[in-house]
């Protein structure tokens, strides 16, 4: 019980602490931090949840650890990261919303979309409210001029299928090519462009044109035309992570031996638990990381991933970038916190250490090859292999 002494007591301390502080004493209150909010704008739900979510926990996961450190410092500020997140559900039209809300809420950095039409949906919101967002999505137009306010946050398609394609011509034997896609935009690209590499490294196309619906749950019927054709790879063009685990099932039961590849990113727990064994030996592009050059701070995000989620996706090795490019752009140049112009004038000259990788690894921007301009992540091409459970690194790569 509290006594009328400890009531004075308190009353007397309150007065001193008073007293000191209008005399000038030592007693010091500290300001807060200010927030900077970063937007996520992306799939969270459904075939291609995997996908967004793995963005939303590694910006989580990474805005945690800055703020538990003291915030960071960009030009006279100190800023606690906050992020705000929208779940687009993979429709055009709720990421044209999503867009809409970040600008009301006064963001200028959002990461996402992660397919084809969301980001090209959102382009002139982004563009008339002054927004620069990381899309994971491969239309080269959001990319090239007059377009700048895209920044591409992972590998393209179109850069790793040639060095997938070319890497299992020369060490796997693959001679024939199959293409399955779903009947949406964003996988459409994607096959049309990986048919286009396969062509130019002089492999035989023995299917080009089968599709399914994104809704589908038995692919026999799709995928046994296909396996007749007997390919030495069956390529899952655009395939969600939710779809692949199904496909793989599907073309390994009608009794396809051959590879099966895809240039979108995947989940290891998704394809055990949907495939188990018979996803051994699925090659995907993984996340922009492996052991062999992984460096404490990375394996220590993996592990501050894990405890705050329960478990970890080897492709917030790559998601994990685009807040840390987002953050040191701006620590390069203050002004760019409320002016995208001035972020776009750091992009071309700007350098820091990557954090990330061993030994002098650099974050810099890229795709002058593929855009004509600088508007894509340095990130590494980790393409990877599916087995027992978890992906092993095939080979690494790097766009310019």
């Amino acid at each position: 019980m509290i006594n009328r002494r400890s009531i004075i007591t308190f009353a007397a301390l309150g007065a001193v602490s008073a007293l000191a502080i209008m005399a000038g004493g030592t007693i010091t209150v500290h300001a807060a931090n200010k927030e900077l909010k970063i937007g996520f704008v992306g799939v969270t739900s459904g075939a291609a949840a995997a996908w967004g979510t793995s963005n939303v926990r590694s910006m989580q996961t990474r805005a945690a650890w800055i703020n538990e450190t003291g915030g960071v410092k960009i030009g006279d500020e100190t800023y606690d990261i906050k992020i705000v997140t929208f779940d687009d559900q993979k429709d055009p039209k709720r990421a044209i919303a999503g867009m809409e809300k970040m600008a009301q809420e006064g963001i200028h950095y959002v990461v996402g979309p992660n397919v084809d039409d969301g980001a090209a949906a959102v382009r002139p919101v982004a563009e008339s409210k002054g927004i620069i967002y990381f899309p994971y999505a491969f239309p080269k137009e959001l990319y090239t001029p007059p377009a700048s306010n895209a920044v591409l946050g992972m590998i393209a398609n179109y850069q790793s299928a040639p060095a997938i394609y070319k890497y299992l011509m020369e060490n796997r034997g693959v001679k024939k090519v199959a293409f399955v896609a779903a009947n949406e935009s964003d996988p459409l690209s994607q096959r049309d462009g990986g048919v286009a590499a396969a062509k130019a490294l002089g492999l035989e196309v023995v299917a080009a044109t089968d599709v399914y619906q994104n809704d589908t749950r038995d692919f026999t019927p799709v995928l046994t035309p296909i396996v007749l054709q007997k390919p030495d790879l069956l390529v899952l063009s655009g395939v969600a992570p939710g779809n692949a685990p199904l496909l793989i099932r599907a073309a390994r039961e009608l009794g396809y031996e051959g590879l099966i590849s895809t240039e979108t990113a995947q989940d290891a727990k998704v394809l055990e638990e949907g495939a188990g064994e018979l996803a051994n030996g699925f090659i995907s592009v993984g996340g922009a990381s492996t052991p062999e050059i992984a460096s404490d701070t990375m394996k220590e995000f993996v592990d501050r991933y894990t405890k705050m989620f329960g478990e970890y996706n080897d492709e917030s090795n790559t998601k994990v970038y685009a807040l840390e490019y987002i953050i040191e752009t701006l620590k390069a140049n203050p002004a760019a916190i409320d002016n995208v112009e001035e972020f776009k004038k750091t992009i071309d000259t700007f350098s820091a250490p990557n954090p990330y990788l061993k030994d002098d690894a650099k974050l810099t921007y890229v795709g002058m090859t593929s855009f004509g301009q600088k508007r894509q992540l340095s990130v590494p091409m980790v393409v990877t292999e599916y087995r027992d459970g978890k992906f092993e690194t095939l080979f690494v790569a790097e766009v310019d």
